[in-house]
Order: C-alpha cells, then structure tokens, then sequence
C-alpha cells in the first residue's frame, strides 16, 4: 500500500524553524517526485514547493524562497521540509504529494497521486 506521512508540525513563534518530514511507504522514491502544499481555511490549497529526486531539481513559491528548503534522504525514503524565519501567514495545514515519471510541479496540483494527511503548522507568539 503506497503511503505517505507527514510529521513535524507544530506551534513556533515567528522567526522561528520547523522541519516538516514526508516518509513513503509501499514504494520508492527513486523516480518520483514530491510536493509540499498548505491550505488554510477558506483558501485553496497552494503549491509550496517540490523536489524531482532522480536529479534533485527543486521548486519554490515566490512566498517561501529563501526561507524554505526541501530535501530527501534517499536512504530514508523521506523527503523533508526545512522552514525558516516562519511568518503568520506561513501558518496552515502542509500536505505532501507525490507523482511519478514526471518533473515536480507547485502549480498543477492534480498531477499527484498520492496524497497524506496533513500537519498543523501554528505560527504565533
């Protein structure tokens, strides 16, 4: 069964850190591709940044560039989310998504599909 969970979530002041995890089950990540979406109440769901593992290409949101990085640990079969300077506005429900044999995109969201359940990430002093 292919799966895929998040963790890492949580309460954290502005300007502070938080590293969101994606670890795959039931297949490998070796020829797919990873996307990190949020959603917040009442607003579509947005594209945040992705990760094409087999050459480590990545994408960012303008929103996040600079504060955000994705990363994997092949040997993990994980991919990982570090956030940086955390705003507010970065609070949200943060999604991973995966597809397979093409690039990553944080724009067509049905391209995934496999998605997991979500992590609560709070930002608020």
């Amino acid at each position: 069964q292919r799966q895929l969970v998040e963790s890492g979530g949580g309460l954290v002041q502005p300007g502070g850190s938080l590293r969101l995890s994606c670890a795959a089950s039931g297949f490998s990540l070796d020829y797919a591709a990873i996307g990190w979406f949020r959603q917040t109440p009442g607003k579509e769901r947005e594209g945040v940044s992705c990760i094409t593992i087999i050459d480590g290409s990545t994408y960012y949101a303008d929103s996040v560039k600079g504060r955000f990085t994705i990363s994997r640990d092949n040997a993990k079969n994980t991919v990982y989310l570090q956030k940086n300077s955390l705003k507010p506005e970065d609070k949200a429900v943060y999604y991973c998504a995966v597809t397979f044999g093409v690039r990553c995109t944080i724009t067509v969201q049905k391209r995934y599909d496999y998605w997991g359940q979500g992590t609560q990430v709070t930002v608020s002093s």
